[in-house]
């Protein structure tokens, strides 16, 4: 049994007007699923589960179980487009999980040991919340952790400097992109400093 399951039925009624109108008169959220040996399919899913199934963290980097009318199959979730103001979603990506085949799926990062550059004086950015990577769905990690215990004033952190889980490859690296993840930086001058430099 799946953690998580999500009920949707087939959309024949395509184009953007539709998607409006799912969204206004039956509160549906369209979605797409492709991948695997089969042609894509366009779905729709009641916004309250979706939103439910949002809640938990985990939903973004699982395996999850879509029942479109009585037939399951397994998916992740690939893209969400969300209203820019509102926050919930509009439209939903889906790419089917076929075992023994490799999949890309966006996992969210966890940072730990923040207190440490804290104490040295240091204030901390995170430049992204979450990163793709690209593994068999067996491998499929929960979130990538990126310990800063050891991050000096004015480390920056970039993907080649976190240990991939086994099985696991960060897609950007792959594509010779070594993006930063966060940095340690001083904190800005407080102004009882800047009097004491002015009257010296």
């Amino acid at each position: 049994m799946n953690d998580f399951t999500l009920n949707a039925e087939v959309r024949s009624d395509l184009g953007k007007g539709a998607s409006r109108r799912l969204r206004r008169l039956a509160s549906l959220v369209p979605a797409v699923v492709y991948g695997g040996d089969k042609a894509p399919e366009s779905i729709s899913m009641l916004a309250k589960d979706v939103a439910k199934l949002l809640e938990n963290e985990a939903a973004y980097s699982h395996i999850i179980e879509l029942n479109v009318g009585g037939s399951k199959q397994n998916v992740v979730i690939k893209a969400l487009q969300r209203h820019p103001a509102k926050g919930h979603v509009l439209h939903a990506d889906f790419v089917r999980v076929v075992a023994g085949q490799k999949l890309t799926a966006v996992v969210p990062v966890h940072f730990i040991n923040e207190a440490a550059p804290v104490k040295k004086g240091g204030e901390i950015s995170h430049v992204t919340s979450e990163i793709e990577v690209s593994c068999l769905p067996k491998d499929l990690p929960e979130f990538i952790e990126v310990d800063l215990a050891d991050a000096e004033i004015g480390t920056i952190v970039h993907l080649s400097d976190l240990k991939a889980p086994k099985g696991v490859e960060f897609v950007a690296l792959a594509h010779g992109d070594d993006k930063a993840v966060a940095n340690v930086h001083a904190p800005r001058v407080a102004p009882e400093a800047t009097e004491e430099g002015a009257a010296e």
